[in-house]
């Protein structure tokens, strides 16, 4: 799966407009709290903290439009607890919007 930090891009400015400084703290706030979701998701103790973590993950891409990080954090919801392999598919698709 390919992940698209343009579209990221794209979806901030046609929200608030050719404002690069405001793209860009946008964008700041938008991977400080996916980052406190994937801290969640690690350090969930049990099933319903993983799942509460991976859906307000989930519900955070679905506002900035972030498709592929939506999908990846519903198949973390859908998966076992604890998974490595989501959480490092997690990892490298924001670290892709980070930049």
């Amino acid at each position: 799966m390919s992940y698209d930090p343009g579209a990221l891009g794209a979806a901030l400015a046609a929200a608030v407009g050719d404002d690069p400084v405001l793209v860009e703290e946008l964008r700041g706030a938008f991977v400080a709290s996916a980052r406190t979701h994937v801290r969640a998701l690690a350090q969930a103790a049990n099933r319903a903290q993983w799942c509460a973590a991976a859906w307000r993950l989930h519900g955070l891409a679905a506002s900035f439009g972030a498709v592929a990080l939506m999908e990846i954090a519903e198949g973390a919801a859908a998966g076992t607890t604890g998974d490595a392999a989501a959480l490092d598919r997690i990892g490298r698709a924001l670290e892709a919007f980070a930049g």
